[in-house]
């Protein structure tokens, strides 16, 4: 089994990687499943797992939907084919799907982060979605929000 023993398989979905950080750091307005398209040693590290969210973004160029700074880390059987680990992939979606995007994107604050990376009937499919940026109190409020909830959750519980 190995390697899938870290991945997470929920309703035929095979989750590699979740991008926590960025549901801490944005507010996460529409999310979206794309494809996306990868070289053979860049899907056998994927399948193990190494992968890595930090700092990583979709940018709309034309009429094209691209992911920049997606660190997907070389596989070590691959040596001379390996790919740069931060190369710029494209993402696959529907062209009407990616004209919403474009009319979104341009709207003030708003950006495209990845959320999850998993593999779906084989093929690497990745969640992108519209955030905008919280600010340090923001973050602070969901924090206690988040605390007082677990609170209440507690207290039910210890009265049950």
């Amino acid at each position: 089994m190995g390697y899938l023993s870290a991945m997470a398989e929920t309703d035929g979905k095979k989750i590699v990687a979740s991008n926590r950080k960025a549901r801490h750091d944005y507010e996460i307005l529409a999310t979206w499943e794309a494809g996306i398209v990868l070289k053979g040693p860049e899907v056998k590290s994927l399948r193990a797992g190494k992968v890595g969210f930090q700092d990583a973004f979709a940018s709309v160029r034309g009429a094209e939907l691209w992911l920049h700074n997606l660190h997907i880390s070389p596989y070590e059987q691959a040596n001379r084919y390996n790919e740069d680990p931060l190369r710029v992939r494209k993402l696959l979606l529907a062209k009407n799907e990616i004209r919403k995007l474009i009319g979104k994107v341009e709207e003030k604050g708003l950006t495209l982060v990845p959320l999850e990376l998993h593999f779906r009937r084989g093929y690497a499919k990745i969640v992108i979605g519209l955030a905008r940026g919280r600010k340090l109190h923001d973050k602070r409020e969901k924090l206690k929000e988040r605390a007082q909830a677990m609170d209440t959750r507690r207290a039910i519980a210890g009265n049950e």
